[in-house]
């Protein structure tokens, strides 16, 4: 079955570094598109970063371009989200999803897991 398991969530200072970590299977990893979503409370889903299945483009929300990378290990079936110089308002739930790149299957979300920026 799909699955898509998430770690490296926890507590992080302001200004502070955290690795987000995706493992995938049950699907082709390569051929699909892999992205970091956050969601607080009270508020849309957002989507933070995406890298893309062939050429590994890569695309940033404005609040956290130059603080967050995103990459994928094909190899390892793993995408990344590397937190740089932690803000307050980067707290949330974050959320790893993969879609295909042609759109052929339903898209996969991961169970989420918390993030808190904090002193």
């Amino acid at each position: 079955q799909v699955q898509l398991v998430e770690s490296g969530g926890g507590l992080v200072q302001p200004g502070g570094s955290l690795t987000l970590s995706c493992a995938a299977s049950g699907f082709t990893f390569s051929s699909h598109h892999m992205s970091w979503y956050r969601q607080v409370p009270g508020k849309e889903r957002e989507m933070v970063a995406r890298i893309t299945a062939i050429n590994k483009d890569t695309y940033y929300a404005d609040s956290v371009k130059g603080r967050f990378t995103i990459s994928r290990d094909n190899a390892k079936s793993t995408v990344y989200l590397q937190m740089n110089s932690a803000k307050l308002e980067d707290t949330a739930v974050y959320y790893c999803n993969a879609v295909r790149f042609d759109l052929r299957d339903r898209g996969y979300w991961g169970q989420g897991t918390q993030v808190t920026v904090s002193s």
